[in-house]
């Protein structure tokens, strides 16, 4: 991997680890490399491939979804000189049903403590390192901990207008990136799977976040949601003046 080059793709700077550092990374990553499962709804195959995740994310400037964002990202960190491995995790849908088992891949990353790192969840994708032992971090107005469940798992925990939901639980048990291959195809062919409806496509900013779901645009501005229904010509200009992606490529 040319870590310059994936450096220079998320704007940021070779720096020591720490975690002030390792912050401004998984930030940068957020509001540069967007959220997006276009080559799902289009049948383009993924693969838990490094070389063919690094030229997509990289090279032809695409996004992912968790096991292409979160494994790509986890390669860089360790590039750098941090200790991290991903991990597995299992998510709760809005509506309170779990997801598909050990579905989802995150980071934990070890500095003076364990902190979980996830820059592929989408519109509720934490913004920064939170730390494993219930530590309540917020940003841009958006708050999250962790809540320890047994010895080796974990729920990540979001507070939105006073009422907290369980957004995934986790297991801090270290896993490889071919660990998700059966989650992978099931989240590209599953009728089950979030990703095989609509197109999706999620993006940090430094006030707020902005998703496209289908052709419905929400932007999120110091708190205030703002939603707007596009055309076919208006989301394909959004999506490549927005998020810098063309359905060209896809």
């Amino acid at each position: 991997m040319n870590t310059g080059q994936y450096l220079k793709r998320i704007n940021a700077l070779l720096e020591k680890p720490s975690f002030n550092s390792l912050a401004t990374l998984q930030k940068l990553h957020l509001q540069n490399v967007p959220f997006e499962n276009l080559d799902v709804i289009r049948n383009v195959p993924i693969y838990l491939n490094f070389e063919t995740i690094y030229k997509k994310i990289v090279e032809e400037n695409r996004g992912g979804y968790c096991y292409e964002l979160n494994g790509l990202f986890h390669s860089l960190l360790t590039d750098l000189g941090y200790t991290a491995h991903l991990i597995s995790a299992t998510v709760l849908r809005p509506n309170g049903e779990w997801a598909k088992a050990d579905t989802h891949a995150a980071i934990l990353v070890y500095l003076d403590k364990p902190y979980l790192v996830d820059v592929g969840f989408g519109a509720t994708t934490p913004r920064r390192p939170i730390p494993l032992h219930g530590m309540t971090k917020t940003d841009v107005g958006e708050t999250y901990k962790i809540v320890q469940q047994t010895e080796t798992t974990f729920d990540l925990i979001r507070e939105a207008d006073g009422v907290n939901r369980t957004l995934y639980r986790f297991s801090n048990v270290k896993k490889e990136l071919v660990d998700f291959h059966e989650g992978c195809v099931f989240n590209q062919v599953s009728k089950d799977s979030t990703f095989t409806h609509t197109d999706i496509v999620a993006i940090a900013t430094e006030t707020g976040r902005i998703t496209l779901q289908d052709h419905t645009l929400t932007k999120v501005v110091n708190g205030v949601t703002e939603k707007t229904e596009l055309s076919p010509e208006e989301k394909e200009f959004t999506l490549k003046n927005i998020f810098s992606l063309s359905l060209k490529k896809v």
